[in-house]
């Protein structure tokens, strides 16, 4: 899979993808999401290959901001009701092409951008349209291991798993869930 060799970027979708979709509130009215620490760990491990992260959600959120600043994710984009221009955009800005973007979704609004980038993957729990548009269909739910599943398998087709393998084993401080 010499193409995968090409992505420079890990872009995903928040909602259904990092979380299970399901957002919760308190009697207060305050929303809260859970993060899966495993997918945290993918993140981790794919800034540890070398790899810029991203995240991009249709949906502002405190919680987002927290969990990418606890992540080190290099961008975030929220409020992004058209999520292909957006990364367009930034993709523009910062040098990358779309070729070189790996980006998991699992909705509508996420199809036209798994179907443009270079690697497109979906959540096996992921609408049909996003799950047919994909090249790559987790095993796992949103929020339950998609995500830590995408990134190895990227990292082992661009022959970077055992580096991080090691880099993990030495204790890096790199590595966050």
């Amino acid at each position: 899979m010499q193409f995968l060799t090409k992505i420079k970027l890990l872009a995903l979708d928040v909602d259904g993808v990092l979380t299970d979709g399901i957002i919760y509130y308190s009697p207060a009215g305050d929303a809260m999401k859970g993060f899966s620490a495993r997918d945290g760990m993918g993140i981790s491990l794919a800034r540890a290959a070398g790899l810029k992260t991203a995240l991009i959600t249709g949906r502002r959120s405190p919680m987002v901001e927290q969990r990418a600043k606890d992540l080190h994710i290099d961008y975030v984009i929220q409020d992004a009701v058209r999520k292909l221009p957006a990364m367009e955009k930034l993709c523009s800005k910062v040098g990358f092409t779309m070729a070189e973007v790996a980006y998991m979704g699992d909705d509508l609004n996420d199809v036209e951008l798994i179907s443009q980038s270079g690697f497109g993957a979906a959540p096996c729990d992921a609408c049909e349209e996003a799950r047919r548009a994909a090249a790559f269909v987790s095993a796992y739910d949103g929020g339950h291991g998609a995500l830590r599943e995408f990134v190895e398998y990227i990292l082992k087709n661009q022959g970077l798993w055992n580096g991080v393998l090691d880099t993990y084993l030495k204790g890096s401080s790199v590595l966050h869930q």
